[in-house]
């Protein structure tokens, strides 16, 4: 794929929505972080449902920290993994305390410091809290990537790396949502609706034709 036809389809996802953000529910970057640790394997739907009960209650590192991993358990019991998540959770509002003064760092190095965050973690917070340009890449962004012929790569780091050399410029900084959504909703896994996707005379999946 050239770069005029990615230009073309980075600008019709745009037209279609010019202000692309993440579907989980934060307010400051420090529920942001906490969202996107609770999301691991699970749905934003089933995140929000968790999180709108427990920021209410508590939404600092002090206020989770006072919690403690059982208290924590209660609210996030119905996320996958929750065990394991409240313990990282915990541990991370420890450290964000004493080493960060309970701010959110802004380094990728920082952030996959912090139990429970990894480099796609650390990515939607560089993004989507701090504004910086990364790629967070994930089953939706992996299967557009590859099926589109956007960005092609045999695993999810090489396609990252991929989509922030090849996504020009100007698109760089939405272009993980408008993948991501695009992805959730159009270029589903098992029955991609080819037929009313806004890129399909642009895309290169070669068995298209099935779906429209």
């Amino acid at each position: 794929m050239n770069k005029q036809k990615r230009t073309e389809i980075f600008s019709r996802l745009r037209a279609a929505n010019p202000t692309p953000t993440t579907e989980l529910n934060y307010s400051n970057a420090f529920e942001l972080l906490i969202a996107v640790i609770l999301s691991a394997q699970a749905t934003d739907v089933s995140v929000n449902k968790v999180t709108d009960k427990l920021y209410p209650v508590a939404n600092t590192p002090e206020a989770i920290l006072a919690l403690g991993v059982d208290g924590l358990k209660t609210y996030v019991r119905t996320i996958g993994l929750f065990n394991s998540k409240a313990e990282n959770i915990i541990k991370t509002c420890r450290i964000l305390i004493e080493q960060h003064g309970s701010e959110v760092p802004q380094s990728r190095a920082e952030l996959e410091a912090l139990p429970g965050v990894g480099r796609k973690t650390a990515n939607v917070v560089l993004n989507t809290a701090f504004g910086q340009p990364a790629m967070a890449v994930d089953t939706h962004i992996f299967r557009v990537s590859n099926r589109t012929g956007i960005a092609p790569g045999k695993t999810v780091l090489e396609v990252e790396k991929r989509l922030m050399r090849l996504v020009p410029k100007e698109f760089l900084l939405d272009a993980h949502h408008w993948l991501i959504l695009h992805g959730r909703y159009v270029c589903t896994a098992r029955k991609p609706k080819c037929g009313a996707c806004p890129i399909e005379d642009l895309c290169e999946f070669k068995e298209k034709r099935e779906y429209l």
